[in-house]
């Protein structure tokens, strides 16, 4: 039996085991969450390094990615450099691949028109492959890494601003504590609504859960959430929110959509390959394979918003 060993600087309280067979390969797919605790968290990665077949960096990664340059967390790279013989991955394969794709089959499939939507895509840097797909159909998207990430309250506009900011504030972003760049540990339990008029104005909101979820109005109707990590909690809070439709790009498993990272892992693990041996094509292949389709969720019914319903300009 394949091992995939999550280590999450999350909550524990969204922690999952399962058993999967996958192209006749049996897998154990196992989540365990550090509540932030980052000692902890390097702990489990390098007590496992040689026990497992792949190690997966949740709650993090091992960097950002943006014009084809990578920023490695100075934090997580002092852990990882223990780690010699289990491959480590953090989800940035399926980012550039399955995300780049999903964008184009909801659009190719009508699912979503992303020429006309208002989107907000909650961080750029993190979610690469999917963002530069929905800037290549849509001109009317908001890129919100400074204000949830660096808690700067200025909305980006364009590619062309994380092209000059991403040189600048990455080298220096890198070296701080990850914890005040995501939601960690307890956090990720906690709802402190922010940055409401950008919720309201989009149609469509897209990112990493924990970053979308951090911030949730307590209304969000009619609604399109394109994500993954989902737990059925997650789901229910958005479904009592009155979001439309939530899409998740990774399988759905016993109720729980798991993390890039965790499926990467088990890519690699039916390619028989390192990370960094394979491509896009190889990681849509696969997911061809295995019959891979995004997770499509009506929550609510459509709703239609009057001008004034569901709108505030306040912060």
């Amino acid at each position: 039996m394949k091992h995939i060993l999550s280590v999450s600087l999350g909550s524990s309280r969204r922690d999952k085991s399962v058993q999967k067979e996958i192209l006749g390969e049996q897998f154990l797919i196992e989540r365990r969450g550090t509540d932030g605790d980052l000692k902890r968290f390097g702990q489990y990665l390098i007590e496992n390094d040689g026990k497992v077949d792949y190690l997966c960096v949740g709650g993090t990664n091992l960097g950002l990615h943006w014009a084809g340059r990578f920023y490695g967390f100075r934090d997580i790279e002092r852990i990882v450099r223990h780690i010699k013989q289990t491959p480590v991955v953090d989800g940035a394969g399926l980012k550039n691949s399955l995300e780049r794709e999903t964008i184009q089959m909801l659009q190719n499939q009508g699912i979503v028109d992303f020429t006309t939507a208002n989107i907000l895509i909650t961080c750029a840097t993190d979610r690469f492959g999917m963002t530069e797909a929905i800037c290549e159909l849509s001109s009317n998207y908001i890129l919100g890494d400074l204000m949830f990430n660096v808690g700067i309250p200025i909305p980006l506009h364009s590619t062309r601003s994380v092209d000059i900011l991403a040189p600048l504030l990455l080298p220096i972003l890198r070296r701080i504590p990850f914890r005040w760049l995501y939601p960690t540990g307890s956090k990720q339990d906690n709802v402190r609504p922010k940055y409401q008029h950008y919720y309201h104005w989009a149609d469509v909101i897209a990112g990493d859960f924990l970053i979308i979820g951090q911030y949730l109005p307590a209304r969000l109707p009619g609604k399109i959430i394109i994500t993954n990590t989902t737990t059925q909690d997650d789901v229910e809070a958005l479904r009592s929110r009155g979001v439309h439709l939530l899409i998740t790009t990774t399988p759905v498993i016993e109720g729980r959509s798991f993390a890039t990272n965790v499926m990467e892992g088990v890519f690699l693990s039916l390619m028989g390959k390192q990370p960094g041996q394979a491509s896009a094509t190889d990681y849509l292949e696969m997911a061809r394979r295995i019959g891979w389709q995004p997770e499509i969720r009506e929550l609510n019914p459509p709703t239609v918003l009057s001008p004034s319903e569901g709108r505030s300009d306040s912060d």
